[in-house]
């Protein structure tokens, strides 16, 4: 008969499979003990439509934006290339914007804002 000797196997892998258990367990726990997970901040949303045509008095183009649905918004703003500050589309849906006279290669920005949610860029658009 063969002489074998596996006792020293068990031990080791029980070993091993202990400390993984405990690294796994600490990580979760620690995750939710200090709160990691907690501090993601939710943002607005908001579904938009965005249609570009072209000027009839120029070589310009108009693009229109109208709002669509607004799940976690409170209005929906734009910026266009000349401007300073955010205007407002609208506070509901189906309102619409027209922004008039923009050159190829202009940028819309199209933001959702909200009380209760952090403000979130939702579609930026350039002109064709």
């Amino acid at each position: 008969m063969l002489a074998t000797d596996d006792r020293a196997v068990s031990p080791v892998i029980g070993v091993i499979l202990m400390v993984a258990i405990t690294v796994i367990l600490a990580a979760v726990i620690g995750t939710f003990v200090l709160g990691l997970g907690g501090n993601l901040q939710q943002n607005a949303q908001a579904g938009v439509s965005i249609e570009q045509t072209a000027n009839p008095n120029n070589s310009t183009s108009n693009v229109t934006i109208t709002i669509n649905s607004m799940p976690r918004a409170n209005a929906v703003e734009y910026q266009g290339p000349n401007d300073a500050n955010f205007s407002k589309v609208g506070t509901t849906v189906g309102a619409s914007k027209t922004i008039s006279n923009l050159s190829s290669g202009d940028r819309v920005v199209v933001r959702a804002t909200s009380d209760q949610y952090s403000n979130a860029t939702i579609r930026t658009y350039t002109v064709e």
